[in-house]
Protein backbone atom coordinates (compact mmCIF):
# COMPACT_ATOMS: atom_id res chain seq x y z
CA UNK A 1 0.00 0.00 0.00
CA UNK A 2 1.02 3.85 -0.88
CA UNK A 3 2.61 5.70 2.31
CA UNK A 4 -0.60 7.41 3.82
CA UNK A 5 -0.04 10.90 2.50
CA UNK A 6 0.41 9.42 -1.12
CA UNK A 7 -2.85 8.79 -1.87
CA UNK A 8 -5.58 10.34 -3.51
CA UNK A 9 -8.86 11.17 -2.44
CA UNK A 10 -10.73 8.32 -4.01
CA UNK A 11 -8.22 5.61 -2.65
CA UNK A 12 -8.23 6.63 0.75
CA UNK A 13 -11.94 6.74 0.26
CA UNK A 14 -11.95 2.96 -0.56
CA UNK A 15 -9.28 2.22 2.38
CA UNK A 16 -11.81 4.08 4.95
CA UNK A 17 -14.92 2.05 3.37
CA UNK A 18 -12.96 -1.23 3.57
CA UNK A 19 -12.04 -0.30 7.42
CA UNK A 20 -8.49 -1.74 6.83
CA UNK A 21 -7.66 2.49 7.35
CA UNK A 22 -8.39 5.25 9.88
CA UNK A 23 -9.43 8.70 9.61
CA UNK A 24 -7.16 9.37 12.06
CA UNK A 25 -4.03 7.09 11.26
CA UNK A 26 -3.91 8.90 7.59
CA UNK A 27 -4.83 12.30 9.74
CA UNK A 28 -1.68 11.87 11.86
CA UNK A 29 0.57 10.66 8.55
CA UNK A 30 -0.14 13.60 7.24
CA UNK A 31 -0.27 15.88 10.23
CA UNK A 32 3.25 14.09 10.35
CA UNK A 33 4.51 15.18 7.07
CA UNK A 34 3.87 18.79 7.92
CA UNK A 35 5.78 19.20 10.42
CA UNK A 36 8.82 17.51 8.24
CA UNK A 37 8.61 18.82 5.05
CA UNK A 38 6.74 22.23 5.28
CA UNK A 39 9.11 24.64 6.94
CA UNK A 40 11.39 23.91 3.73
CA UNK A 41 8.69 24.55 1.22
CA UNK A 42 6.27 27.10 3.56
CA UNK A 43 3.05 26.08 1.85
CA UNK A 44 1.25 26.40 5.38
CA UNK A 45 0.30 29.63 7.47
CA UNK A 46 -1.86 27.84 10.12
CA UNK A 47 -2.03 24.12 10.94
CA UNK A 48 -5.42 22.62 12.85
CA UNK A 49 -3.67 20.35 14.26
CA UNK A 50 -6.11 19.17 17.23
CA UNK A 51 -9.18 20.30 15.02
CA UNK A 52 -8.05 17.88 12.60
CA UNK A 53 -7.59 15.23 14.74
CA UNK A 54 -11.17 15.64 16.35
CA UNK A 55 -12.73 15.66 13.05
CA UNK A 56 -11.20 12.58 12.12
CA UNK A 57 -12.15 11.15 15.44
CA UNK A 58 -15.74 12.13 14.30
CA UNK A 59 -15.02 10.59 11.16
CA UNK A 60 -13.78 7.26 12.27
CA UNK A 61 -17.17 7.12 14.60
CA UNK A 62 -19.49 7.81 11.80
CA UNK A 63 -17.22 5.13 9.82
CA UNK A 64 -18.08 2.73 12.71
CA UNK A 65 -21.72 2.95 12.49
CA UNK A 66 -21.72 2.46 8.63
CA UNK A 67 -22.00 6.02 7.43
CA UNK A 68 -19.72 7.38 5.16
CA UNK A 69 -19.47 9.95 2.34
CA UNK A 70 -17.21 10.33 -0.25
CA UNK A 71 -15.23 12.79 1.83
CA UNK A 72 -15.68 11.42 5.53
CA UNK A 73 -12.25 11.66 6.94
CA UNK A 74 -10.53 12.65 3.57
CA UNK A 75 -7.79 15.76 5.12
CA UNK A 76 -7.97 19.00 3.23
CA UNK A 77 -6.29 22.47 3.15
CA UNK A 78 -8.29 25.47 2.64
CA UNK A 79 -6.75 28.67 1.06
CA UNK A 80 -6.31 31.03 3.42
CA UNK A 81 -9.00 34.18 2.10
CA UNK A 82 -12.25 31.61 2.63
CA UNK A 83 -13.77 31.74 5.85
CA UNK A 84 -13.69 29.44 8.70
CA UNK A 85 -15.43 29.46 11.82
CA UNK A 86 -13.11 30.08 15.28
CA UNK A 87 -10.02 29.44 12.83
CA UNK A 88 -7.67 32.64 11.86
CA UNK A 89 -8.82 33.77 8.10
CA UNK A 90 -5.84 36.40 7.02
CA UNK A 91 -5.90 36.42 3.08
CA UNK A 92 -2.00 36.20 3.88
CA UNK A 93 -2.17 39.82 4.95
CA UNK A 94 -0.70 41.64 7.89
CA UNK A 95 -4.44 43.54 7.69
CA UNK A 96 -6.12 40.47 8.78
CA UNK A 97 -3.16 38.76 11.34
CA UNK A 98 -5.95 39.01 14.03
CA UNK A 99 -9.25 38.13 12.50
CA UNK A 100 -11.44 35.42 13.58
CA UNK A 101 -14.25 34.71 11.37
CA UNK A 102 -17.60 34.08 13.40
CA UNK A 103 -18.82 31.55 10.64
CA UNK A 104 -17.79 29.07 8.18
CA UNK A 105 -18.06 29.88 4.36
CA UNK A 106 -20.66 28.04 2.52
CA UNK A 107 -18.06 25.77 0.83
CA UNK A 108 -16.76 25.03 4.59
CA UNK A 109 -20.06 24.55 5.10
CA UNK A 110 -20.40 21.91 2.49
CA UNK A 111 -17.09 20.39 3.42
CA UNK A 112 -17.95 19.84 6.96
CA UNK A 113 -21.38 18.33 6.18
CA UNK A 114 -19.58 15.58 4.37
CA UNK A 115 -17.33 14.71 6.93
CA UNK A 116 -14.17 16.23 5.97
CA UNK A 117 -11.11 17.24 8.07
CA UNK A 118 -9.48 20.26 7.89
CA UNK A 119 -5.81 20.46 8.19
CA UNK A 120 -5.08 24.12 7.92
CA UNK A 121 -4.84 27.24 6.14
CA UNK A 122 -2.57 27.76 3.07
CA UNK A 123 -0.62 30.45 2.17
CA UNK A 124 -1.18 32.82 -1.00
CA UNK A 125 -0.31 36.07 -2.59
CA UNK A 126 -1.98 38.54 -0.56
CA UNK A 127 -5.56 39.42 -1.21
CA UNK A 128 -5.11 36.61 -4.01
CA UNK A 129 -3.18 39.52 -5.88
CA UNK A 130 -0.33 37.75 -7.54
CA UNK A 131 1.01 34.77 -9.42
CA UNK A 132 4.28 33.34 -7.07
CA UNK A 133 2.94 33.82 -3.66
CA UNK A 134 5.86 36.03 -3.37
CA UNK A 135 3.20 38.45 -2.24
CA UNK A 136 2.25 36.94 0.77
CA UNK A 137 2.89 38.98 3.59
CA UNK A 138 4.37 36.29 5.87
CA UNK A 139 6.79 34.20 3.45
CA UNK A 140 7.11 33.37 0.21
CA UNK A 141 6.00 29.73 -0.71
CA UNK A 142 8.28 27.27 -2.78
CA UNK A 143 7.59 25.12 -5.86
CA UNK A 144 7.73 21.72 -4.12
CA UNK A 145 9.73 20.47 -7.65
CA UNK A 146 12.78 22.86 -6.99
CA UNK A 147 12.78 25.08 -4.28
CA UNK A 148 14.66 27.58 -6.11
CA UNK A 149 11.44 28.23 -8.38
CA UNK A 150 7.57 29.60 -7.37
CA UNK A 151 4.67 27.69 -6.81
CA UNK A 152 2.42 30.09 -8.67
CA UNK A 153 -0.49 32.18 -7.57
CA UNK A 154 -2.08 32.91 -5.78
CA UNK A 155 -3.20 29.64 -4.79
CA UNK A 156 0.83 28.56 -4.32
CA UNK A 157 -0.35 27.04 -0.77
CA UNK A 158 -2.92 25.00 -2.14
CA UNK A 159 -0.89 23.64 -5.29
CA UNK A 160 2.56 23.07 -3.10
CA UNK A 161 0.37 21.24 -0.55
CA UNK A 162 -1.07 19.19 -2.89
CA UNK A 163 2.12 18.62 -5.06
CA UNK A 164 4.10 17.70 -1.97
CA UNK A 165 1.64 15.07 -0.29
CA UNK A 166 0.65 17.56 2.35
CA UNK A 167 -3.13 17.29 2.08
CA UNK A 168 -5.29 14.71 -0.10
CA UNK A 169 -6.82 17.88 -1.53
CA UNK A 170 -7.39 21.49 -1.43
CA UNK A 171 -10.22 24.76 -1.91
CA UNK A 172 -8.59 27.77 -3.54
CA UNK A 173 -9.56 30.78 -5.72
CA UNK A 174 -9.32 31.57 -9.02
CA UNK A 175 -9.42 35.41 -10.38
CA UNK A 176 -7.69 35.90 -13.37
CA UNK A 177 -5.74 32.08 -13.46
CA UNK A 178 -4.94 31.49 -9.60
CA UNK A 179 -6.04 28.31 -9.65
CA UNK A 180 -5.07 26.94 -13.14
CA UNK A 181 -1.68 28.74 -13.34
CA UNK A 182 -0.23 27.12 -9.56
CA UNK A 183 -1.64 23.53 -10.60
CA UNK A 184 0.51 23.83 -13.92
CA UNK A 185 3.48 25.10 -12.22
CA UNK A 186 3.22 22.05 -9.25
CA UNK A 187 2.01 19.08 -11.33
CA UNK A 188 -1.49 18.97 -9.90
CA UNK A 189 -5.01 19.21 -11.12
CA UNK A 190 -6.82 22.62 -10.55
CA UNK A 191 -10.44 23.39 -11.59
CA UNK A 192 -12.31 26.91 -11.64
CA UNK A 193 -15.77 26.33 -12.51
CA UNK A 194 -18.18 28.46 -13.99
CA UNK A 195 -19.35 32.16 -12.62
CA UNK A 196 -21.68 31.48 -10.28
CA UNK A 197 -21.22 27.39 -10.11
CA UNK A 198 -19.98 27.53 -6.81
CA UNK A 199 -21.16 30.10 -3.36
CA UNK A 200 -18.69 33.38 -3.14
CA UNK A 201 -20.43 33.52 0.41
CA UNK A 202 -17.54 33.49 3.22
CA UNK A 203 -14.63 34.00 0.24
CA UNK A 204 -13.26 36.96 0.99
CA UNK A 205 -13.42 39.56 -1.95
CA UNK A 206 -10.70 40.60 -4.34
CA UNK A 207 -12.64 41.30 -7.64
CA UNK A 208 -16.06 39.97 -6.92
CA UNK A 209 -17.29 39.47 -10.56
CA UNK A 210 -14.63 37.58 -11.62
CA UNK A 211 -13.70 35.43 -8.00
CA UNK A 212 -14.25 31.48 -7.77
CA UNK A 213 -14.01 28.89 -5.79
CA UNK A 214 -12.44 25.66 -7.23
CA UNK A 215 -10.47 22.45 -5.84
CA UNK A 216 -7.04 21.47 -6.55
CA UNK A 217 -6.67 17.86 -6.89
CA UNK A 218 -3.38 15.06 -7.16
CA UNK A 219 -5.78 13.71 -10.34
CA UNK A 220 -9.11 14.29 -12.41
CA UNK A 221 -11.15 12.09 -10.65
CA UNK A 222 -10.16 13.96 -7.00
CA UNK A 223 -11.00 17.05 -8.84
CA UNK A 224 -14.27 15.85 -9.91
CA UNK A 225 -15.06 14.84 -6.63
CA UNK A 226 -14.21 17.89 -4.68
CA UNK A 227 -16.11 20.13 -6.95
CA UNK A 228 -19.37 18.04 -6.90
CA UNK A 229 -19.38 18.88 -3.41
CA UNK A 230 -18.89 22.62 -3.53
CA UNK A 231 -21.23 23.37 -6.20
CA UNK A 232 -24.71 24.05 -6.35
CA UNK A 233 -27.03 27.27 -5.25
CA UNK A 234 -27.02 29.32 -2.48
CA UNK A 235 -28.85 31.94 -1.43
CA UNK A 236 -26.83 33.98 0.60
CA UNK A 237 -25.09 34.89 -3.18
CA UNK A 238 -26.75 36.95 -5.06
CA UNK A 239 -24.38 35.70 -8.00
CA UNK A 240 -24.85 32.03 -7.57
CA UNK A 241 -26.85 29.99 -10.42
CA UNK A 242 -30.06 27.59 -9.44
CA UNK A 243 -29.20 24.86 -11.56
CA UNK A 244 -28.67 20.94 -10.82
CA UNK A 245 -25.29 19.90 -9.85
CA UNK A 246 -24.38 17.24 -12.24
CA UNK A 247 -22.92 13.96 -10.93
CA UNK A 248 -19.18 14.45 -12.41
CA UNK A 249 -17.29 11.81 -11.41
CA UNK A 250 -20.16 9.14 -12.45
CA UNK A 251 -19.45 11.41 -16.44
CA UNK A 252 -15.67 10.87 -16.51
CA UNK A 253 -15.49 7.63 -18.27
CA UNK A 254 -17.82 8.29 -21.21
CA UNK A 255 -16.40 8.59 -24.44
CA UNK A 256 -14.84 11.25 -26.07
CA UNK A 257 -14.71 9.97 -30.16
CA UNK A 258 -15.77 13.27 -32.11
CA UNK A 259 -15.24 15.57 -29.15
CA UNK A 260 -14.50 18.87 -30.84
CA UNK A 261 -11.71 20.22 -29.71
CA UNK A 262 -11.45 24.33 -30.04
CA UNK A 263 -7.38 25.20 -30.79
CA UNK A 264 -7.59 29.12 -30.88
CA UNK A 265 -4.56 31.19 -33.29
CA UNK A 266 -3.97 33.39 -30.50
CA UNK A 267 -3.10 30.91 -28.05
CA UNK A 268 -1.21 28.86 -29.73
CA UNK A 269 1.66 31.17 -30.87
CA UNK A 270 5.61 31.34 -29.91
CA UNK A 271 5.43 34.72 -29.07
CA UNK A 272 6.38 34.75 -25.77
CA UNK A 273 5.72 31.34 -24.94
CA UNK A 274 8.62 28.83 -24.10
CA UNK A 275 9.81 26.10 -26.23
CA UNK A 276 9.18 23.66 -23.59
CA UNK A 277 5.78 25.00 -23.63
CA UNK A 278 4.67 24.49 -27.24
CA UNK A 279 6.28 20.99 -27.30
CA UNK A 280 3.86 19.27 -24.62
CA UNK A 281 0.78 21.36 -25.73
CA UNK A 282 1.81 19.50 -29.37
CA UNK A 283 1.91 16.15 -27.79
CA UNK A 284 -0.93 17.17 -26.00
CA UNK A 285 -2.90 17.63 -29.17
CA UNK A 286 -1.70 14.46 -30.46
CA UNK A 287 -2.43 12.48 -27.75
CA UNK A 288 -6.29 14.10 -27.99
CA UNK A 289 -6.36 13.10 -31.80
CA UNK A 290 -5.45 9.55 -30.52
CA UNK A 291 -8.25 9.38 -28.44
CA UNK A 292 -10.66 9.95 -31.37
CA UNK A 293 -11.44 13.10 -30.79
CA UNK A 294 -11.36 16.16 -33.57
CA UNK A 295 -9.33 19.62 -33.96
CA UNK A 296 -10.87 22.66 -34.74
CA UNK A 297 -9.14 25.72 -35.51
CA UNK A 298 -10.99 28.94 -33.73
CA UNK A 299 -10.30 32.36 -33.42
CA UNK A 300 -10.07 34.27 -30.51
CA UNK A 301 -9.47 37.91 -31.94
CA UNK A 302 -9.76 40.34 -28.77
CA UNK A 303 -7.47 37.85 -26.62
CA UNK A 304 -4.79 40.43 -27.08
CA UNK A 305 -6.69 42.97 -25.05
CA UNK A 306 -7.55 40.55 -22.16
CA UNK A 307 -4.80 41.46 -20.15
CA UNK A 308 -5.37 45.45 -20.46
CA UNK A 309 -8.80 44.89 -19.43
CA UNK A 310 -8.32 42.92 -16.71
CA UNK A 311 -5.98 45.02 -14.78
CA UNK A 312 -8.83 47.57 -15.01
CA UNK A 313 -11.86 45.50 -14.12
CA UNK A 314 -9.57 43.93 -10.89
CA UNK A 315 -8.44 46.58 -9.55
CA UNK A 316 -11.24 48.62 -9.91
CA UNK A 317 -13.27 45.84 -8.18
CA UNK A 318 -10.40 45.72 -5.75
CA UNK A 319 -10.38 49.33 -4.54
CA UNK A 320 -14.16 49.04 -3.72
CA UNK A 321 -13.71 46.01 -2.14
CA UNK A 322 -10.90 46.89 0.30
CA UNK A 323 -12.03 50.44 1.31
CA UNK A 324 -13.56 48.06 4.21
CA UNK A 325 -9.89 47.90 5.62
CA UNK A 326 -9.62 51.02 7.37
CA UNK A 327 -8.69 49.97 11.19
CA UNK A 328 -12.41 51.23 12.17
CA UNK A 329 -14.29 48.10 12.15
CA UNK A 330 -11.78 44.98 12.04
CA UNK A 331 -8.72 43.37 11.65
CA UNK A 332 -5.49 45.69 12.16
CA UNK A 333 -5.36 49.34 13.14
CA UNK A 334 -2.23 50.99 13.93
CA UNK A 335 -1.90 52.11 17.09
CA UNK A 336 0.46 55.31 16.61
CA UNK A 337 -1.92 57.51 14.72
CA UNK A 338 -3.19 60.76 16.52
CA UNK A 339 -6.13 61.40 14.20
CA UNK A 340 -8.66 59.85 12.50
CA UNK A 341 -7.27 60.43 8.86
CA UNK A 342 -3.45 59.66 10.47
CA UNK A 343 -5.34 56.19 11.48
CA UNK A 344 -6.96 55.47 8.11
CA UNK A 345 -3.81 56.22 6.08
CA UNK A 346 -1.25 54.41 8.74
CA UNK A 347 -3.05 51.35 8.74
CA UNK A 348 -3.53 51.27 5.37
CA UNK A 349 0.07 51.76 4.66
CA UNK A 350 1.54 49.33 7.17
CA UNK A 351 -1.62 46.53 6.73
CA UNK A 352 -1.32 46.17 3.21
CA UNK A 353 1.65 45.29 0.89
CA UNK A 354 2.94 46.38 -1.92
CA UNK A 355 1.79 44.87 -4.31
CA UNK A 356 -2.30 45.29 -2.82
CA UNK A 357 -1.43 49.11 -2.50
CA UNK A 358 -0.23 49.51 -6.10
CA UNK A 359 -3.49 47.63 -7.27
CA UNK A 360 -5.58 49.83 -4.97
CA UNK A 361 -3.93 52.75 -6.60
CA UNK A 362 -4.58 51.27 -10.08
CA UNK A 363 -8.60 50.61 -9.49
CA UNK A 364 -9.07 54.30 -7.92
CA UNK A 365 -7.81 56.00 -10.77
CA UNK A 366 -9.25 53.77 -12.97
CA UNK A 367 -12.63 54.67 -11.19
CA UNK A 368 -12.69 58.13 -10.78
CA UNK A 369 -14.03 61.47 -12.09
CA UNK A 370 -12.87 61.78 -15.70
CA UNK A 371 -11.08 58.77 -16.05
CA UNK A 372 -13.99 56.04 -15.59
CA UNK A 373 -15.43 56.27 -18.96
CA UNK A 374 -11.82 56.05 -20.80
CA UNK A 375 -10.81 53.53 -18.57
CA UNK A 376 -13.42 51.01 -16.56
CA UNK A 377 -16.22 51.66 -19.18
CA UNK A 378 -14.03 51.01 -21.88
CA UNK A 379 -12.01 47.71 -20.10
CA UNK A 380 -15.90 46.29 -19.88
CA UNK A 381 -16.71 47.13 -23.11
CA UNK A 382 -13.74 44.87 -24.16
CA UNK A 383 -15.17 41.71 -21.31
CA UNK A 384 -17.96 41.99 -23.79
CA UNK A 385 -15.98 41.39 -27.12
CA UNK A 386 -14.50 38.59 -24.68
CA UNK A 387 -17.25 36.75 -23.66
CA UNK A 388 -18.82 37.18 -27.38
CA UNK A 389 -15.49 35.37 -29.03
CA UNK A 390 -15.67 32.21 -27.03
CA UNK A 391 -19.61 32.29 -27.52
CA UNK A 392 -19.37 32.05 -31.32
CA UNK A 393 -16.24 29.73 -30.40
CA UNK A 394 -18.66 27.33 -29.15
CA UNK A 395 -20.89 27.19 -32.21
CA UNK A 396 -18.00 24.98 -34.16
CA UNK A 397 -16.31 23.27 -31.37
CA UNK A 398 -17.43 21.61 -27.59
CA UNK A 399 -14.19 22.98 -25.92
CA UNK A 400 -10.71 24.86 -26.07
CA UNK A 401 -7.32 23.59 -26.09
CA UNK A 402 -4.80 25.98 -24.98
CA UNK A 403 -1.40 26.47 -22.93
CA UNK A 404 -2.44 27.42 -18.79
CA UNK A 405 0.83 29.97 -18.06
CA UNK A 406 3.95 30.64 -21.16
CA UNK A 407 6.70 29.48 -19.30
CA UNK A 408 7.08 26.70 -16.40
CA UNK A 409 7.43 28.15 -13.22
CA UNK A 410 9.73 30.88 -12.65
CA UNK A 411 12.38 31.64 -10.17
CA UNK A 412 12.06 32.81 -7.18
CA UNK A 413 12.56 36.79 -7.12
CA UNK A 414 12.93 36.64 -11.11
CA UNK A 415 9.49 38.90 -11.58
CA UNK A 416 9.01 40.22 -8.25
CA UNK A 417 10.24 43.90 -9.84
CA UNK A 418 8.44 43.71 -12.98
CA UNK A 419 4.96 43.69 -12.53
CA UNK A 420 4.23 43.88 -16.31
CA UNK A 421 5.97 40.55 -16.23
CA UNK A 422 3.91 39.16 -13.66
CA UNK A 423 0.69 40.35 -14.86
CA UNK A 424 1.67 38.62 -18.34
CA UNK A 425 2.00 35.09 -16.54
CA UNK A 426 -2.02 35.30 -16.58
CA UNK A 427 -1.97 35.60 -20.48
CA UNK A 428 -3.98 32.50 -21.42
CA UNK A 429 -5.95 32.19 -18.28
CA UNK A 430 -7.53 35.83 -17.11
CA UNK A 431 -10.08 35.67 -20.78
CA UNK A 432 -11.73 32.37 -18.73
CA UNK A 433 -12.48 34.76 -15.93
CA UNK A 434 -13.70 37.91 -17.96
CA UNK A 435 -15.89 35.59 -19.80
CA UNK A 436 -17.05 33.86 -16.79
CA UNK A 437 -16.55 30.10 -18.45
CA UNK A 438 -14.98 27.11 -16.79
CA UNK A 439 -11.37 26.11 -17.20
CA UNK A 440 -8.90 23.66 -15.55
CA UNK A 441 -5.22 22.71 -16.07
CA UNK A 442 -4.30 18.89 -16.24
CA UNK A 443 -0.17 17.93 -15.79
CA UNK A 444 0.59 17.24 -19.69
CA UNK A 445 4.45 17.45 -19.43
CA UNK A 446 7.80 18.61 -18.16
CA UNK A 447 10.39 20.81 -18.72
CA UNK A 448 14.34 20.11 -19.54
CA UNK A 449 14.56 21.26 -15.99
CA UNK A 450 11.99 19.14 -14.63
CA UNK A 451 9.66 21.62 -14.07
CA UNK A 452 6.13 20.66 -14.66
CA UNK A 453 3.54 21.87 -17.74
CA UNK A 454 -0.50 22.48 -17.45
CA UNK A 455 -2.21 21.83 -20.37
CA UNK A 456 -5.75 24.21 -19.96
CA UNK A 457 -9.07 23.21 -21.03
CA UNK A 458 -11.94 25.64 -21.37
CA UNK A 459 -15.58 25.18 -21.78
CA UNK A 460 -18.94 26.11 -22.50
CA UNK A 461 -21.10 27.72 -19.01
CA UNK A 462 -21.45 25.21 -17.22
CA UNK A 463 -20.56 22.30 -19.21
CA UNK A 464 -17.44 21.30 -16.60
CA UNK A 465 -18.82 17.50 -17.09
CA UNK A 466 -16.99 18.01 -20.84
CA UNK A 467 -13.86 19.60 -19.57
CA UNK A 468 -13.30 16.91 -16.87
CA UNK A 469 -13.90 14.22 -19.06
CA UNK A 470 -11.51 15.24 -21.70
CA UNK A 471 -9.02 15.72 -18.59
CA UNK A 472 -9.96 12.04 -17.76
CA UNK A 473 -8.99 10.52 -20.66
CA UNK A 474 -6.15 12.42 -21.42
CA UNK A 475 -4.76 11.23 -17.94
CA UNK A 476 -5.90 8.09 -18.44
CA UNK A 477 -3.46 7.65 -21.31
CA UNK A 478 -0.56 9.65 -19.92
CA UNK A 479 1.86 9.05 -16.69
CA UNK A 480 2.32 12.99 -16.10
CA UNK A 481 -0.03 12.95 -12.85
CA UNK A 482 1.78 10.13 -11.65
CA UNK A 483 5.18 11.37 -10.97
CA UNK A 484 6.17 13.15 -7.86
CA UNK A 485 8.55 15.55 -6.63
CA UNK A 486 11.42 14.16 -5.88
CA UNK A 487 13.69 16.96 -3.91
CA UNK A 488 16.58 15.88 -1.63
CA UNK A 489 15.96 19.25 0.32
CA UNK A 490 12.57 18.03 1.50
Amino acid sequence: MKPLHALTIHEAHDLLKKKEVSAVEITRGILDRIASIDPAIGAYITVTDDQALNQAKAADAAIAKGEIETLTGIPLAIKDLICTRGVKTTCASKILDNFIPPYDAVVVEKLNAGGAVMLGKVNMDEFAMGSSTENSGFHITKNPWNLAHVPGGSSGGSAAAVAADMCLGSLGSDTGGSIRQPASHCGVVGVKPTYGRVSRFGLVAFASSLDQIGPLAKDVMDAAILLKTISGYDPRDSTSVNREVEDYPALLSRNIKGLKIGIPEEYHTSNGVSGDVLSAIDSAVEIFKNTGAEMVDISLPHTRYGVAAYYLIAPAEASSNLARYDGVKYGFRDPAAESLMDMYRQTRSKGFGAEVQRRIILGTYALSAGYYDAYYKKASQIRTLIKNDFARAFESCDIILAPVAPTPAFKIGENVDDPLSMYLSDVFTLSANLAGIPGMSVPCGFSKDGLPIGLQLMGNYFDEPTILRAAYHFEQATEFHKRKPFNPEI
